[in-house]
C-alpha cells in the first residue's frame, strides 16, 4: 500500500512548529537573572550570554563578570565587580564613569543622582543618558550602583541599556527590575 504522507513529513511538522513557535514568543522575554554571587537579581528581556574581562579603572586592571543579552534592537548588560573597601570602590566607580564618558565621544551626555532600594550611598548611585552626535547611532542608558557586604567588600554594579529598545518602556522595565537583597 503506498503511504500518501511523505517521507520528510516528521521533519516538515518539526520544521512548521518551530517556526509557529518563534512567531509566537514574545520580543521580550523577561527573566529573573542572578548576578554574581553578591545578590543582585536582574529582570533580563531574553536569556543572558555570561562572560568576564580585566577592565582598567584608574590604575588597576579589576576583574569584571557580566551577563547580557540582545532583545528589540537594543542590548541590556550588566557588569559587576568586587572592591576591597568602600575607598576603592568610590575610585574604581569615578573611573568607570571616566571611561565610559571617554568611549561616547561626543554624545550629548547627561549625569543625575540616582535611587536603588539597599544600595550604598557612598559611592552614591548615579544614572547616565548619551544621545548620540549622529543620527540613528545607539544611544545609551548607564546605572552604577553599589552594595556592601558583610566581609567589608563592596559589590559595584554597572546596568546598561545600549541602542533604542523596540519596546519603549524596554528600557524602565530593565532599570526597575534591579534587586538588591
Amino acid at each position: 500500500m503506498l503511504s500518501l504522507v511523505p517521507r520528510s513529513w516528521p521533519a516538515l511538522s518539526a520544521a512548521t512548529a518551530a517556526v509557529a513557535l518563534a512567531a509566537c514568543s514574545p520580543t521580550f522575554n523577561w527573566r529573573e537573572t542572578p548576578i554574581a554571587d553578591a545578590g543582585l537579581v536582574a529582570m533580563l528581556p531574553c536569556k543572558p550570554d555570561r562572560a568576564d574581562r580585566a577592565l582598567p579603572l584608574g590604575a588597576e586592571s579589576v576583574k569584571v563578570d557580566m551577563a547580557g543579552c540582545e532583545a528589540g534592537g537594543a542590548t541590556f548588560a550588566i557588569a559587576h565587580a568586587s572592591a576591597g573597601s568602600p575607598e576603592q570602590a568610590e575610585a574604581w566607580l569615578r573611573a568607570w564613569r571616566a571611561a565610559t564618558r571617554n568611549q561616547l565621544g561626543n554624545a550629548q551626555v547627561t549625569e543625575a543622582p540616582a535611587t536603588l532600594k539597599r544600595a550604598t550611598a557612598a559611592p552614591a548611585p548615579v544614572k547616565l543618558d548619551a544621545q548620540p552626535e549622529q543620527q540613528g547611532a545607539a544611544t545609551v542608558q548607564v546605572l552604577w550602583f553599589a552594595q556592601s557586604q558583610r566581609d567589608g567588600r563592596v559589590s559595584l554594579y554597572q546596568a546598561t541599556v545600549l541602542g533604542r529598545p523596540s519596546a519603549p518602556d524596554a528600557a524602565k522595565t530593565f532599570f526597575d527590575g534591579l534587586r538588591l537583597p
